[in-house]
């Protein structure tokens, strides 16, 4: 296995709208289908986010990192893998949801993008663009608010981001 972080500090992008968070962003709002010819994942990052309105310069502002929380049901329609590798292309280390679409689930593990769930987290909780502490082992997610506690990345889940994706999973590396 791999030697990878099960601790992530970085800066978190809140979004929300009207101070929600925003719900169903599809594979369209994070990587919108009129870039699909790009096939150089490096290339990727400039078009995250591109379709989501109020967050259309997120990809010129985001840092390696840095880290997304969004409402339910992040990564909704398509098994498009653009959505993810953007993320990856920009160095976002992690992704974080009240829930996720179950396609873009597995393809953020496969891809070794720690997706964490936060069933039931309160509006506010987190600030937008401040640092927080994620534990991928126990799902607590620590902010200036105090922690929260999510759901920790399953054995398997865990087992492919720590090898760094599901082909080196698979080799045994």
């Amino acid at each position: 296995m791999g030697d990878r972080p099960t601790r992530l500090t970085g800066r978190l992008w809140v979004l929300s709208r009207d101070g929600a968070l925003i719900g169903d962003i599809d594979t369209d709002m994070i990587y919108h289908n009129a870039h699909l010819a790009v096939t150089d994942v490096s290339k990727m990052g400039q078009f995250a986010f591109g379709n989501l309105k109020g967050f259309e310069d997120f990809a010129a502002k985001a840092a390696p990192g840095d880290m997304v929380l969004a409402g339910d049901n992040f990564g909704s329609g398509s098994s498009r893998q653009h959505a993810v590798d953007c993320f990856k292309a920009l160095g976002v280390q992690a992704v974080l949801a009240r829930s996720f679409g179950a396609i873009y689930k597995r393809n953020g593990i496969n891809s070794a993008l720690p997706l964490v769930e936060l069933p039931g987290l309160p509006e506010g909780f987190f600030d937008h663009l401040s640092e927080v502490t994620v534990d991928l082992g126990t799902g607590q997610v620590e902010g200036a608010r105090g922690p929260f506690q999510g759901r920790p990345l399953s054995g398997v889940a865990r087992d492919i981001y720590m090898s760094g994706g599901l082909f080196e999973y698979a080799r045994g590396e």
